[in-house]
């Protein structure tokens, strides 16, 4: 059974704990392994263990700047959740592993969310010189950057959306042609894809950005 839950972000613990049930559920209680990327700033390994606290044995992968995700970091584990934070690391130093997760369960949490596209949308604010979210959503990038994700989802993912407002660059992401569709997720919500078949939980939307006949169609 193929599973994957990408979460838009939200800092209620249990909230989050809800949301990645399925994941958990597939793991089948085997060791997880949870990567972490440090980013310079430390990394709070706590606040992960407390998302993944029903999901029994944690393999702890803290990554950085020259250290990336490898092979053997994985074997023998029977999931991957991958944390959140600057979202173009995460995408650097874990996508290059792309192959040896494919076949695992996988759980992302807003960076790692983000990544697990075939084409990702990592971050940025501005499309061509022109703002089209905060800055402060901009994941230290200038213009939208797109890069190849992990390919767990044919769509990308922005995350956030609700909360910093970046439903505004998904929806700039597809009406450039960047991306073909985007699912643009709330925090405290999840997309949950089993074996092909999507549902949306928790307490937001993801809505879903796609080219329309006369410009961008947004539904849920």
């Amino acid at each position: 059974m193929t599973v994957t839950v990408l979460v838009g972000g939200g800092r209620d613990q249990a909230r989050v704990r809800a949301l990645l049930e399925p994941f958990v559920a597939a793991s089948a209680g085997g060791e997880v392994a949870c990567v972490v990327v440090d980013d310079g700033e430390g990394v709070d390994l706590d606040r992960w263990h407390g998302v993944l606290g029903d999901a029994g044995a944690i393999r702890d992968v803290v990554l950085e700047q020259g250290r990336p995700l490898r092979a053997e970091d994985l074997d023998g584990v029977a999931g991957v959740f991958v944390a959140g934070g600057l979202t173009p690391l995460y995408a650097e130093l874990v996508v290059p592993q792309a192959a040896a997760l494919s076949a695992l369960p996988y759980a992302g949490f807003s960076a790692g969310a983000a990544i697990a596209a075939e084409r990702a949308l990592v971050g940025g604010w501005l499309l061509d010189g022109g703002e089209v979210c905060s800055e402060d959503a901009s994941e230290d990038l200038g213009e939208l950057t797109v890069v190849d994700g992990l390919g767990r989802v044919p769509f990308a993912i922005d995350v956030h959306a609700a909360q910093w407002g970046t439903t505004t660059r998904a929806i700039a992401a597809v009406a450039a042609g960047l991306v073909d569709e985007v699912r643009a997720v709330d925090e405290h919500t999840a997309v949950v894809v089993v074996n092909g078949e999507l549902h949306v939980t928790g307490a937001g939307q993801a809505l879903l950005v796609s080219p329309g006949t006369d410009g961008v169609l947004v539904h849920p």
